[in-house]
């Protein structure tokens, strides 16, 4: 099995968006996210990175097959309640570039895909002149009642990578978890690159 990884951008990224809205939906459904998606909301919001011509996203696929997605964009293209927590705390937000969403087939886990969306999207911000990159990630209780026994948190792979998790940085996100009848915000805390 041979899986490539390439950088798309612009407009290059419309032709992935079917292929990207059913993998993030399928991952998202996953602890810790528990994301009841719509392949409709997907498609609408995969086109913030057809419009924005700085944005990324990098793709695995194995021949044809999109098996895993990484997105990407500066920060300053981000909505203000992804900014306000940096803003707030006196960090510019045109100094980053912000890590989006990270999807991968269970299938092709372990295999150092994580390392390359992170090299690639790094060397993105690298391209852009972009010193600094961030993320945030949602936080669920440890005795959550949805929590699978072997789950394996990401954050030692995330600080093996330089990231270092701020709580003081946080901010909310909605949306409908599998067991929900409607929205409801979560706790997203970021993590920024300590170069």
């Amino acid at each position: 099995m041979t899986v490539t990884v390439e950088r798309v951008v612009g407009a290059d990224v419309a032709g992935l968006v079917p292929a990207l809205a059913r993998l993030r939906i399928a991952v998202f459904a996953e602890f810790p996210y528990l994301y009841l998606g719509t392949d409709a909301y997907e498609r609408d919001y995969l086109q913030t990175y057809v419009r924005c011509p700085d944005a990324v996203v990098v793709v695995a696929r194995d021949g044809e097959r999109v098996v895993g997605a990484s997105t990407a964009l500066p920060l300053t293209a981000e909505p203000d309640e992804v900014r306000a927590p940096l803003v707030a705390a006196g960090l510019d937000p045109a100094a980053f570039l912000y890590l989006g969403e990270s999807v991968l087939d269970p299938a092709y886990r372990g295999r150092g895909l994580g390392h390359a969306f992170f090299d690639h999207r790094e060397a993105h911000a690298r391209a852009l002149g972009l010193p600094r990159t961030c993320f945030c990630a949602v936080e669920r209780p440890a005795d959550h009642p949805r929590r699978p026994p072997d789950y394996q948190p990401l954050r030692a792979f995330w600080q093996r990578r330089g990231y270092v998790r701020h709580p003081e940085l946080a901010t909310t996100f909605s949306w409908r978890d599998l067991d929900e009848p409607a929205e409801t915000a979560k706790p997203m805390v970021f993590w920024l690159h300590e170069p």
